[in-house]
């Protein structure tokens, strides 16, 4: 089984754009969508929801006033400073770390794991998609990210499909190492700034530091040929190769208006065709090839 990873340093650079055009061109596929913090996938691909489950994440402390002798340990304890004088646990300030619990000398501080969030697996007119969304200012994104993944992998296992296309959280941060640890290849979009030749070098160091192999795809390069070159270097320096370099175009932002793929709104243009040759050379790329299997017992749980 192989898994596409669609990563970028930071937000806007047109990776769920790009992950919606792979979708149509690829074959035998499950799509998933593991930027739970901020999931816009679906926005694409109009998901027919036919599975609805909660996520639970971490616990929030809750003290008994029938057990509590007031003794203090819990206040001194807590580095986010949650517990009220009265002895009662601030809303929202909280964080679940469960210090207060483990010491509480008069087991008075109950635990509930908390709905954090919810997932879905639903069907789209590029096949069944496994997404996922946080709540606001919940916790335990990578833990989301994780189950999302394994859900994917088990409703490819049973329909019997090859592939899982992943379109992975920005940033380097915890849901992105869920998101790309056990992966067969990730897939740095990236623009030519400053900013993006930094980010793309972060997430680029990130893919090494678990061996994962990598490929770099420049959005907009035409807009600083110049920047577009120097991350075309630092990715060799990488050995990362640069499988494309898709123009600046008006086309994704009226296909996203429209709620369709770049492929479908204008499936003729010169945008479009250079798209196809990308996917093309990802899918024949060698770590897309290899015999590897997918290892969720190796992701990281937040």
């Amino acid at each position: 089984m192989r898994e596409l990873v669609v990563l970028s340093g930071k937000g806007g650079t047109g990776k769920t754009s790009l992950t919606a055009a792979f979708a149509s061109f690829a074959k035998n596929k499950i799509l998933c969508d593991a930027d739970v913090d901020a999931a816009d996938l679906h926005l694409l691909t109009s998901p027919d929801i036919k599975q609805k489950q909660d996520f639970k994440g971490g616990g929030i402390a809750v003290i008994n006033p029938n057990k509590c002798s007031e003794c203090g340990i819990c206040r001194q304890l807590c580095r986010f400073d949650a517990i009220k004088e009265n002895y009662e646990v601030m809303e929202g300030e909280c964080e679940g770390c469960g210090v207060c619990v483990d010491f509480c000398p008069e087991k008075a501080i109950d635990f509930p794991i908390q709905t954090c969030g919810e997932w879905y697996i639903s069907d789209t007119r590029f096949g069944e998609m496994v997404h996922a969304r946080l709540g606001i200012a919940e916790e335990n994104s990578g833990k989301l990210v994780t189950l999302a993944r394994q859900e994917a992998k088990k409703l490819s296992e049973k329909r019997n499909l090859d592939l899982i296309i992943t379109d992975g959280p920005p940033g380097i941060g915890c849901p992105v190492i869920a998101s790309l640890s056990g992966a067969s290849a990730i897939l740095i979009v990236t623009e030519p700034t400053v900013s993006g030749l930094h980010d793309m070098e972060r997430v680029a160091d990130l893919a090494s530091h678990f061996n994962i192999s990598g490929m770099i795809c420049i959005n907009k390069y035409d807009l600083n040929i110049e920047k577009a070159l120097e991350i075309e270097e630092a990715g060799k320096k990488r050995n990362i190769p640069v499988v494309g370099k898709i123009p600046f175009d008006p086309i994704f932002t009226y296909a996203m208006v429209a709620g369709k793929t770049v492929c479908e709104y204008n499936d003729k243009s010169k945008t479009v065709k250079e798209i196809k040759a990308v996917w093309e050379r990802i899918i024949s790329s060698p770590a897309m090839n290899s015999k590897g299997i997918l290892d969720f017992n190796n992701i990281i749980r937040r």
